[in-house]
């Protein structure tokens, strides 16, 4: 018997493994011939037809699966490999409950192999080409199954990843590393591209974008120093500051003491860089001068963006186009993958000592770019013009804005307040020193005895002599301790919150017996009212019919 086992069962009406014609349908988009799969073609292994069948995919604009696979034992007879989005999902919950979307939309496209017992070979034995959705090959790099990292650049994430880098910046470093700085040239062409597929060539608002693309194009504004900034830095970097203190619902006088608060941390940690930059060195990862040149000028911070330029120049080949009086025109290629190469115009003029690239990362964030350092290399300059050495990165820059008294300098406190901060610190001073030994603690003890005598004695005549100044009658008013705000608590509050229903019988029950107890007191009142009507008839009676007795002239009869 025959025993053979599948990882799927497939419906005969759905796929059929038989065919009648050997027809294959056209594709909806231009791919090369020798990647279309057709019908008879072989293969030596299964994986080799998948990997195949993949490429033909990642060419066209879509991606695939395996959707059946018929063993035999352990040993697999054939497999069908369909468009990832063949079938369509029928999910049990509503529509209008499930927003996910999904992929499948019952494309037809698909191939089957089988292998051949005798030649030991894997065969197409159908191709169905048409699919039911449209697709882009241009876009195909972001499906899953076509997104591939090298080796280097996985290492690369794990190490940034390690190092604490943000995947952000490890992103933008990849970005910056395979397309380089673009031209202006291939912008046009882009842009023109655009406009001729879309049909948007008369389109009165593109064209009066394209006319102000030299102040909102980024290549256009290369030439401008902007030092790394972005147009949204402003709002985002202030926002960033101020949420670690206050908040929406802080109130005016909360944003005054933790603004002052914001100014002060800033300056501390403004003194704690400006430590770090006076008392460590970062050690240089070259044997270049011009890199200790930098290191002896600049912060840390910005001294490890231009380190990062002198690791890179050992990916740069130098070669000299031509040279004339001085001045040389210099071809620098740099390597970015294994099979990625972008080039670079570098001039260098030895009698200015000036040196500048096509890249123009200087004249934009004022870093001499690896190209120009692998040129100056190239050229044996042992030291830069000072140029290119910036004053407001030098750790040596003496700051105008230190000099300006601030608000954080002199904190807004009253005086008594003021006074007391003094005295609280030079009397911890003098009891840490005189508790070492009994004889300083019995000095301190009759100061302080002396002292509260002789102040005593000063504040009985000032009370009895004259009356108390405006400052000292207002302290009280002044230095009371109010309390902090009330803000609502995390968490789910201590009552749990009832339902509609069981609100509507609370309220039905409140009333309930509301009315019984209405209904009692009126009860008991007019019990009470009758009772003290009966007693008050009964003395009347007894009043009026009492025999007085002999002698009895108490009711003056």
């Amino acid at each position: 018997m025959d025993h053979s086992t599948s990882d799927c069962q497939l419906n005969p009406g759905e796929v059929d493994y038989e065919f009648e014609s050997n027809e294959v349908s056209e594709p909806l988009s231009v791919v090369d011939d020798e990647l279309v799969p057709k019908v008879g073609m072989t293969f030596t292994t299964l994986e080799d037809a998948e990997k195949f069948y993949r490429n033909y995919a990642k060419a066209a604009g879509f991606s695939t699966r395996v959707r059946c696979t018929n063993r035999k034992g352990n040993e697999i007879k054939n497999q069908l490999i369909t468009c990832s989005k063949e079938g369509k999902w029928k999910s049990k919950i509503s529509p209008t409950e499930k927003t996910n979307p999904t992929a499948g939309v019952n494309c037809p496209a698909r191939i089957y192999i089988h292998t051949l017992k005798d030649v030991g070979a894997w065969i197409i034995s159908k191709v169905v080409l048409d699919h039911s959705h449209p697709y882009c090959p241009s876009k195909a790099e972001m499906l899953k199954q076509h997104r591939e990292l090298s080796m280097s650049i996985r290492r690369t994430i794990e190490n940034n990843d390690e190092a604490g880098i943000r995947p952000s910046k490890t992103y933008q470093s990849f970005v910056a590393a395979a397309g380089g700085h673009r031209d202006k040239d291939s912008f046009d062409r882009n842009w023109n591209d655009f406009l001729l597929n879309f049909g948007l060539a008369d389109n009165k608002w593109l064209s009066d974008l394209y006319e102000d693309r030299h102040i909102w194009v980024p290549i256009y504004l290369d030439h401008h120093f902007w030092e790394g900034m972005r147009s949204t830095q402003r709002s985002e970097s202030m926002h960033s500051f101020f949420n670690k203190y206050i908040t929406r619902n802080s109130s005016l006088i909360q944003f005054v003491k933790q603004y002052d608060n914001c100014l002060g941390s800033r300056e501390q940690a403004e003194r704690e860089s400006d430590a770090a930059d006076f008392h460590t060195v970062i050690p240089c990862a070259t044997k270049s001068s011009i890199e200790a040149q930098f290191q002896d000028a600049y912060t840390h911070a910005k001294f490890r963006e231009v380190q990062a330029q002198f690791r890179g120049k050992v990916n740069c080949i130098t070669r000299l186009k031509n040279s004339a009086l001085g001045y040389s025109v210099y071809e620098v290629v740099e390597q970015v993958s294994s099979s990625i190469f972008n080039k670079f115009t570098v001039t260098y003029d030895s009698v200015a000592a000036e040196v500048k690239c096509q890249c123009l990362l200087f004249e934009s964030r004022g870093i001499l770019c690896r190209h120009a350092l692998s040129v100056l290399s190239f050229e044996q300059v042992s030291q830069v013009s000072p140029r290119y050495i910036l004053k407001r990165w030098s750790k040596k820059v003496k700051r105008r804005h230190t000099h300006i008294k601030s608000s954080h300098d002199e904190p807004l406190m009253e005086p008594r307040s003021k006074r007391f901060d003094q005295l609280d610190f030079r009397s911890q001073n003098i009891c840490e020193f005189a508790s070492e030994s009994e004889e300083l603690t019995a000095i301190l003890h009759r100061a302080y005895d002396n002292t509260m005598a002789e102040m005593e004695a000063l504040k009985a005549k000032r009370k009895g002599t004259s009356s108390l100044s405006h400052e000292d009658a207002n302290l009280e008013s002044v230095n009371e301790l109010q309390s902090p705000p009330r803000i609502r608590t995390r968490g789910r509050p201590k009552n749990r919150l009832g339902s509609k229903l069981e609100k509507q019988i609370a309220n039905a029950t409140k009333k309930k017996k509301t009315k019984v107890l209405s209904e009692i007191n009126m009860f008991d009142a007019a019990s009470a009212a009758h009772s003290n009507c009966s007693q008050y008839q009964g003395h009347v009676i007894n009043y009026q019919f009492r025999v007085p007795a002999a002698g009895d002239n108490s009711l003056g009869v």
